[in-house]
């Protein structure tokens, strides 16, 4: 490997390795460390229930079978238990619903057991709490913004890594009966890691949290002391507290005896059977002095070693299949391109004109031939005596590149949105590099994301208008309002159609009424006004876009395309599958974060940027290889393809989300499905819109540059 090339592959890798490291040692702007002293009480707050297959979540006191809050207040704290803590946008919208608890933690107070609560439920309840077990749901529970996590060690145990969450219970063969049964976790270990605060408030005798596991035990009704905790907690051969209620069969035969329904089995029948469970927990603290506070949350990053060279396989492939392209590229406007403006292009009519005035001053003079008017160039090149190079290819279409396109007032809003998300993606890539967005500011990246996306309709406005008045439009106020309600008000209507599905299912990812009322007046009283004064300024204040050669009044017919060009769907599809091709690997983890694993978290935004920069630069030489190509078969209508050829990689997308779902998980109901494809189909879109922007912009640019070096009249 040469010197200077060992010099660039370390110069990315340090610049990753900086993002990296920013990523993990910044926290929110504004917010300090919180350091307890002893005895000072820690809040514990619970969030909600969730599970890897399933796409509904529920929050925790909604479900029937924990304790319920009983509305005390803890000593040192104004709110009482069940008061619900402030949440931002973005916690809304990934379905938090956050609320204190009655878990009395003392700093540095130890805890053998304490008791909590009965729970009294029935039939149904016990019912759903086994659906939930058998859906592997986990529970989510916050100390000092850390959440509860599930402890586990490497298999060569040299590396400990955390787990968000903790699961409710599980399943296991009853060896008295040999069938399935669902046991409940009702006594929960709470480990609290803690070291000293830096700086002043550590001399002080401050302490602060840096790590917070959750380990939970199904302890039966028996052998419990007046208190209500079982004689002995850190036993292992504790009878487990399974989820089962018996018949009466006797009840059973008097209740459905003049019914054609009799239940197959116990569970089946309504005969008011309750069940208590006794829920129970301890609480230990633990200095831990090798963990810095700024780097506690690196252990909920479990394959941050192990996916390293993976992401680096995915930058080495996107630069194999930019580079190719890039030569491509290369070939085409170094050799092509300049060669034919240099050689041919540059007063290239001119020349054929001198030649033909002196044609025919030689003809006038020899009285051969005599004209009235001045001879045509098109007389001219079909004549044998001093041939003219043959005017072929893209310059045959200086008259009709630049005519607007069919649909225009379509076109021109959506790329005003595309530049919108395009605007957004930048925002929260660069803020997630910097650290700025990370999970510590639990729903920071949908908060900041929703902002940047209403605060981008000035840009989309501008852009909108500048590219609809070039294709000649007038009525701006028709196309501001395109631009304003077509992309937000689809997904507005998306989003509150399947909202009314999670209702039917009492999730809490169903957004409440004043969550839906606060994204329409963002919308309607903050986007839209920007979107109007973006479109003034770009319709009135800004001219439009000049182009380097005049249009015919009349269209140049598209002659006969070859098989490939015929479909150009199918030409817009094979382009994308490129630019899939870039994206494919980086993609792998990041539905393997929002979908497999939904306990880990994505990290890696430092190879994520550095991904999406060369996704672009690929996407924009594709749509120059392309465009090139139609150009050549003399076909001027490059407008909305060379945005198909930009955006078409989303349909891949969408397919590898649909072999995702068929291959990899294992989502459950009608619902969860529907909620699947639907936000999957939503994010493709939003991903096609942002790079067929991309796409006709670069095309745009490309065309622009290469009919400026000819000149015509």
């Amino acid at each position: 490997m040469s010197p200077d090339v060992r010099l660039r592959v370390s110069w990315l890798s340090r610049v990753v390795i900086l993002f990296s490291s920013l990523s993990h040692a910044f926290y929110i702007p504004g917010v300090s460390i919180r350091s307890y002293r002893d005895d000072e009480h820690i809040p514990l707050l619970v969030n909600k229930a969730y599970s890897d297959t399933s796409q509904l979540q529920y929050a925790y006191f909604d479900l029937p079978f924990v304790c319920p809050p009983t509305g005390n207040k803890h000593a040192g704290f104004s709110h009482a238990s069940g008061h619900s803590v402030a949440l931002n946008l973005g916690e809304v919208l990934r379905g938090d619903r956050i609320k204190i608890s009655d878990f009395e933690i003392n700093m540095g107070q130890d805890i053998d057991c304490q008791y909590l609560c009965d729970r009294v439920i029935t039939r149904e309840d016990l019912k759903w709490a086994q659906q939930m077990i058998q859906g592997e749901y986990v529970i989510e529970w916050i100390l000092d913004n850390l959440p509860g996590a599930t402890s586990f060690v490497t298999v060569d145990r040299t590396r400990k890594y955390y787990a968000s969450g903790f699961k409710m219970g599980y399943r296991d063969f009853d060896p008295a009966t040999g069938k399935e049964m669902y046991y409940l976790y009702n006594h929960h270990n709470l480990v609290v890691r803690w070291r000293q605060a830096p700086g002043r408030a550590g001399d002080n005798g401050g302490k602060v949290v840096v790590g917070f596991e959750v380990y939970p035990k199904s302890i039966n009704v028996g052998q419990r002391n007046a208190t209500g905790c079982p004689s002995d907690v850190s036993g292992d051969d504790l009878e487990p507290l399974a989820l089962y209620i018996p018949g009466n069969i006797t009840d059973l035969t008097e209740r459905y005896a003049e019914s054609s329904y009799i239940p197959e089995s116990a569970v089946d029948m309504d005969d008011g059977a309750t069940m208590t469970i006794p829920y129970t927990y301890s609480v230990y603290f633990f200095e831990q002095k090798d963990v810095e506070w700024s780097n506690r949350w690196d252990l909920y990053f479990n394959d941050q070693a192990e996916s390293t060279f993976t992401h680096w396989l995915a930058i080495v492939n996107s630069l194999i299949i930019s580079g190719i392209l890039g030569a491509i590229c290369i070939v085409i406007w170094g050799r092509t391109m300049q060669g034919d403006v240099k050689g041919r292009g540059d007063g290239m009519l001119e020349e054929a004109r001198l030649k033909l005035g002196k044609r025919e001053k030689k003809k006038s003079g020899s009285g051969f031939l005599e004209k009235t008017s001045e001879p045509s160039l098109e007389d001219d090149l079909s004549s044998d005596e001093e041939p003219l190079e043959e005017i072929t290819g893209w310059k045959l279409l200086h008259g009709d590149v630049f005519r607007p396109p069919p649909y225009g007032g379509l076109l021109a809003p959506l790329v005003g949105s595309g530049i919108q998300l395009v605007f957004m993606i930048v925002g929260l890539l660069g803020l997630s590099c910097a650290g700025i967005l990370n999970p510590s500011w639990r729903g920071g990246f949908w908060s900041v994301g929703a902002g940047l996306f209403v605060v981008a309709g000035g840009f989309s406005g501008y852009f909108s208008a500048r590219v609809y008045k070039t294709f000649g439009g007038q009525n701006w106020r028709k196309n501001t309002m395109m631009t304003a309600l077509l992309f937000p008000g689809l997904l507005f209507t998306l989003v509150f159609v399947l909202n009314l599905f999670c209702w039917a299912q009492a999730s809490s990812t169903a957004l409440p009424f004043s969550t839906l009322l606060a994204l329409a007046c963002l919308w309607l009283l903050i986007q839209l006004p920007l979107v109007h004064l973006g479109s003034y300024w770009g319709f009135y204040r800004s001219s439009a876009w000049e182009h380097p050669t005049k249009t015919n009044a009349i269209p140049r017919q598209v002659p006969s395309q070859a098989w490939y060009m015929k479909q150009q769907v199918t030409l817009a599809l094979g382009a994308g599958l490129v630019a899939f091709a870039v994206l494919f690997i980086e993609l792998i983890f990041v539905f393997k974060s929002l979908y497999l694993d939904k306990s880990s978290y994505y990290y890696v935004f430092g190879f994520l940027s550095i991904i999406s920069a060369l996704l672009s630069i690929t996407i924009a030489e594709t749509v120059i290889i392309a465009t090139y190509i139609q150009l050549c078969a003399e076909n001027y209508h490059w407008w909305w393809q060379s945005f198909f050829v930009g955006g078409a990689s989303g349909f891949w997308v969408f397919v590898y989300s649909v072999w995702y779902y068929a291959t990899r998980l294992h989502i459950d109901g009608f619902v969860s499905g529907l909620l699947f494809f639907s936000y999957s189909a939503l994010a493709c879109a939003v991903y096609s819109l942002a790079t067929g922007t991309v796409g006709f912009l670069t095309a745009y640019m490309f065309i622009r540059r290469i009919y400026g070096g000819v000149k015509v009249d």
